[in-house]
């Protein structure tokens, strides 16, 4: 049988960068607390996971933005287990901007592993109903410009 190697997407997606440790229990693949166990940050009152996304390319800005949350929001590929409105902290890198943004987020998207259509696993992270980050979105969406509301496939919807 010859079976073909999938190919990989135009834009990769962010970078995932591992962020220093918020306590002992956090672990080396993102910087996440009790990464090593799956629902410790909440059991156990710990912060939650640190993940830094670096997105160097527009593209890769538009596949993980998502414009339908109210608030705006981002998905971010992780193998680690989340559950709906778990806490993640993002420290974001924009293309071209040398500032990080940093956002205290909900989980409201989970993407499962060997998710239908060739999806990425990941989270959507939910940005907060606050001032800084409604600057945030425009901001973000000022980038995409008219691609916001591009009809080319993203990591979301």
């Amino acid at each position: 049988m010859n079976e073909r190697a999938p190919t990989k997407p135009a834009n990769p997606g962010p970078s995932i960068l591992p962020v220093g440790a918020a306590s002992p229990a956090a672990g080396p693949a993102q910087g996440a607390a009790g990464a090593g166990n799956p629902g410790a940050a909440a059991a156990s009152g710990a912060r939650p996971s640190v993940i830094q996304l670096v997105f160097r390319e527009k593209g890769a800005l538009y596949a993980a933005y998502m414009p339908l949350l109210t608030d705006g929001g981002l998905f971010v590929p992780t193998t680690r287990d989340y559950r709906l409105g778990d806490d993640i902290y993002l420290l974001m890198s924009l293309p071209d901007d040398p500032q990080r943004f940093p956002v205290a987020g909900k989980v409201a998207w989970l993407t499962p592993a060997n998710a239908s259509g060739g999806r990425t696993q990941g989270v959507g992270v939910r940005f907060p109903n606050d001032d800084k980050t409604r600057q945030l979105k425009i901001k973000i969406e000022e980038i995409l410009g008219t691609s916001v509301s591009s009809a080319k496939p993203t990591q979301t919807l």
